[in-house]
């Protein structure tokens, strides 16, 4: 059975609120999970547990934050991702929107990319898989 995005999202925000502590309101689409609510990494596991839980997935670790990207040589230099970096990470996160990443790749910036609609569209993916 299809979800439709309000559901999903819906399920998305009680799994953060419930992970970060945060309240219904502070989670909107637009909001960084890091940035706004305040996510730490220790927090992406529990975030993961509740929504392989809520929505009945599997979620590879890699897929969500691919670290392994960011912590290679080929694809990082002085800390700033390259063109081969980007691409690699668009290839791996179709469902995240990179454009506010592009314009300044500094791996520190990585983290504030995540908003709650990129992983709205990512668990709308799996769940339509």
């Amino acid at each position: 059975m299809a979800l439709s995005e309000d559901e999903i999202f819906g399920k998305v925000n009680e799994a953060l609120q419930d992970a970060l502590g945060v309240d219904e309101d502070e989670v909107t689409p637009e909001a960084t999970l890091v940035g706004d609510l305040g996510a730490e990494s220790i927090d992406f596991l529990d975030i993961v547990f509740k929504l392989e839980k809520s929505f009945d997935i599997e979620i590879p670790r890699e897929e969500l934050s691919p670290e392994d990207i960011l912590t290679n040589s080929d694809y990082v230099q002085d800390g700033v991702v390259t063109a081969a970096g980007l691409e690699e990470l668009k290839k791996r996160m179709p469902w995240a929107n990179l454009s506010g990443f592009e314009s300044d790749p500094k791996v520190q910036n990585f983290g504030n990319l995540l908003t709650v609609s990129d992983l709205c569209s990512y668990v709308g993916s799996k769940v339509k898989g």
